[in-house]
């Protein structure tokens, strides 16, 4: 009968040994993780800088900045929706730097049937952050150029759109002129972090392997009394 148990034990041993193993692996991934979001929001609330002269994707991303210039009056519009007001779109305008420079700036958010296009504004004074969102995938549609109509933030295809440089600064606070969209600032709550959904899946996975080897082994006994 022993040697009939020998097996199973053994097999139920390293599958529990191994799915806890991937329980604690997710349980250090959401550490990390935390550790990761908790720079994100200390980077994004710290003391806005100039805009650096070559900002770079990955070391300026969520920079706080500020920028002083015009709004020309050139703008695209991004369908999206919020949880407390629906459907509507962000405004993207174009922004002339005091030095000549051409970047974008995320107004923020306009309900459905609000201005999509707001206008000229001079000597305005734009703070937030820098951002290069990675919202387009191969579902997202091709944008309506006639319409400067975007499904997803796009920064390199928007940029050429409005004939600026790839930067672009996502409000926080505009100073010169009256809001003209609902600001939108930069979070950390669309960076995912599902690990401890994970570590309690691989540690409940764990408990119902070793469940059914104690069931195993108990049946085994059973067939041998």
């Amino acid at each position: 009968m022993i040697r009939r148990m020998i097996f199973p034990l053994l097999l139920g041993i390293a599958g529990t040994v191994v799915l806890a193993s991937l329980g604690l692996w997710q349980l250090q991934r959401l550490d990390w993780k935390e550790g990761v979001i908790a720079e994100i929001e200390a980077r994004i609330g710290a003391e806005p800088v100039a805009l650096p002269a070559d900002p770079e994707p990955e070391s300026d991303r969520y920079l706080p900045v500020a920028a002083t210039g015009a709004f020309t009056g050139e703008a695209l519009h991004v369908l999206v929706s919020t949880r407390d007001q629906g459907a509507g779109h962000r405004i993207i305008s174009a922004f002339v730097l005091e030095d000549g420079r051409r970047i974008m700036v995320d107004e923020g958010y306009v309900r459905g049937g609000g201005t999509l296009r707001p206008g000229p504004a001079e000597s305005v004074t734009v703070t937030g952050n820098l951002h290069w969102p990675e919202e387009v995938d191969r579902w997202t549609p091709e944008p309506d150029l006639s319409d400067g109509l975007f499904f997803a933030r796009d920064v390199p295809a928007m940029a050429a759109a409005l004939g600026t440089e790839p930067v672009l600064i996502i409000t926080r606070s505009v100073e010169g002129t009256a809001p003209r969209a609902q600001a939108m600032p930069v979070g950390t709550e669309g960076i995912p972090n599902d690990h401890l959904g994970y570590a309690i899946q691989w540690f409940g996975l764990a408990a119902v392997w070793a469940g059914m080897t104690g069931w195993l082994l108990w049946r085994i006994r059973q067939r041998q009394v």
